[in-house]
């Protein structure tokens, strides 16, 4: 399938559907930062191509609540409408892509967009820490979690200032990633046994 992954640097997402045999496209105004095919640049030089799956990772620096404080100042110099703008801009844009996955933390375009379909934490892939994430769907199944651990670290919000804090904080954790691609890069047949599967073995 050909698959776009939009505003996305580190290539998670788009090396574990290129490892399915996927034909795979990132898609960001930084450099990728693993090998693979990426586009540095505007995700709109490249969404009207016919992807068969779309995921994008909208920024949420204007649009999360946890700077809901900053809200007002945001309002004032314009930042919070353009980020909605981009977000809903990036809807209308991709509605010829047959399946869609939009995420956010929890944000604003919860109630400026919709609900989200669903909202998942890393702890329900392989990962103990907390990251409530909120997935806008269009065409795909809710995600199925793969591995439930103990542990609850908010790692992500307690990290300390410092040029690489953004960038890590907005990675797809890997847990996330791979259930993704193995999910919904795989044809209905085999998403309905790897869902089975993994619902025997959550409750086993």
């Amino acid at each position: 399938m050909n698959v776009l992954i939009g505003c996305e640097e580190s290539g998670t997402v788009r090396d574990a559907f290129a490892e399915l045999g996927h034909k795979v496209l990132s898609c960001d105004l930084l450099p990728t930062r693993s090998d693979g095919a990426h586009y540095q640049g505007d995700v709109f030089d490249v969404i009207d191509y016919p992807w068969d799956i779309a995921i994008f990772h909208p920024p949420c620096t204007h649009t999360s609540v946890s700077g809901a404080r900053h809200f007002a100042e945001k309002w004032m110099d314009g930042r919070g409408a353009a980020g909605v703008s981009f977000f809903m801009q990036l809807v209308r844009r991709s509605a010829h892509i047959p399946r869609t996955r939009f995420e956010q933390p929890v944000s604003i375009m919860s109630s400026l967009y919709r609900k989200p379909d669903q909202v998942i934490q890393p702890w329900q892939f392989g990962h103990g820490e907390t990251k409530a994430t909120c997935l806008w769907l269009k065409g795909l199944p809710l995600l199925t979690p793969t591995q439930i651990v103990d542990g609850r670290s908010d790692r992500i919000h307690k990290m300390a200032p410092g040029p690489e804090r953004a960038r890590e904080r907005s990675k797809t954790y890997d847990g996330i990633a791979q259930a993704m691609a193995a999910q919904w890069g795989a044809d209905p047949f085999i998403r309905a046994a790897i869902a089975a599967m993994t619902d025997t073995t959550i409750r086993g």
